[in-house]
């Protein structure tokens, strides 16, 4: 998904590891994504607060949407380099296409992973026999060694895991779409250690789950509050939690099935930029990237070939998005080791 943005704010993107109460909670900021029927999506990372958990630097949460209302998701071909897409829905269904070559239909249950590496555009839409549409977009950003990778895209459908709680009886449910988590691993590729997953919760149901102590996580609450670790978590928000923890403990106090995303990764200790599509390494990279990508579709003159591959040809006869204006200001990298030790 392109953050579609008007006015993309500059994102000083780090590990940001001061201290901090047990639980964070990150309340998500409404943004609307197109024109006059925008698509609205509930942002929680980057934040204020915090801008990254281990390597996820990007969590819009949408839905449940009526697409005969929102429009649905209608994003033509724009560029990404240096992250790597995740495409988890819980309803409708989504097409994908990119510069690699790849199309695909993302469904619910389904991973799709597209690693932009050095450079890829892809749009993506809602097809039209969408009538409802709910799920999350996220990034995470590729470290130095990875980032100009040739992209790339897998699918994966995680088999379900039954969650138990203290007295034996099944309290939930599991799909590891990246990384491990109650016996169950998934064989998607990472550039650094992850985790993400779905939970579903039956009414009144808790689990603990083992964690790797070396992430730091997030857990967001999708259909209605949640109970982490004794801390209330509102609906549609981010509860943050710190590294250092062994397990987890997750509970639905209401009557109906809770949906949770589980995110992690050892925090990510490199210095980035995010600035619209792209995540890179300072100012002169952001504004080659821009400069590039304007070129290739025509919007300002010169050409730099096609980095990001040939523009894919969009659903309806969209053109490719162009670039915002950059900021007035220059664009600082910021966050990893360096800012940590700092606070």
């Amino acid at each position: 998904m392109s953050n579609l943005e008007l006015e993309p704010q500059e994102t000083l993107c780090g590990a940001e590891h001061a201290a901090v109460p047990a639980i964070e909670l990150i309340e998500p900021r409404d943004v609307p994504l197109g024109g006059p029927r925008a698509m609205p999506v509930r942002r929680t990372l980057p934040s204020k607060a915090r801008s990254l958990i281990g390597a996820w630097c990007f969590l819009d949460h949408y839905g449940p949407d009526d697409v005969s209302r929102t429009g649905g998701m209608r994003v033509p071909p724009h560029p990404h380099t240096g992250l790597q897409t995740v495409s988890w829905l819980f309803t409708g269904e989504v097409e994908h296409r990119d510069s690699a070559g790849h199309h695909a239909l993302v469904r619910p249950g389904e991973l799709n992973l597209m690693t932009a590496g050095r450079g890829i555009n892809h749009s993506e839409y809602s097809t039209p026999g969408t009538t409802v549409l709910h799920g999350a977009q996220l990034w995470t950003a590729l470290p130095e060694g990875s980032r100009h990778v040739e992209p790339g895209f897998e699918r994966y459908v995680p088999p379900v895991v039954v969650l138990r709680g203290h007295d034996g009886e099944t309290a939930g449910e599991a799909r590891v779409f990246l990384g491990g988590l109650a016996g169950s691993t998934s064989p998607v590729r990472t550039h650094t250690p992850l985790l993400g997953a779905e939970i579903l919760l039956s009414p009144g149901g808790a689990v603990v789950l083992d964690l790797d102590v070396s992430f730091e996580h997030g857990v967001l609450a999708d259909n209605a509050p949640a109970v982490v670790d004794g801390a209330d978590v509102p609906q549609r928000s981010l509860a943050y939690v710190p590294p250092g923890r062994s397990t987890l403990l997750l509970a639905n106090a209401g009557r109906d099935v809770l949906r949770l995303l589980l995110l992690g990764g050892t925090p990510f200790d490199e210095e980035i930029t995010m600035w619209w599509n792209f995540v890179g390494r300072g100012h002169e990279e952001i504004v080659a990237f821009r400069t590039a990508w304007q070129r290739q579709i025509g919007a300002e003159p010169g050409d730099d070939g096609v980095p990001f591959g040939p523009v894919v040809e969009a659903t309806g006869g969209d053109s490719a998005l162009p670039a915002p204006e950059l900021p007035h200001v220059r664009l600082r990298p910021r966050g990893g080791s360096r800012e940590r030790n700092a606070q």
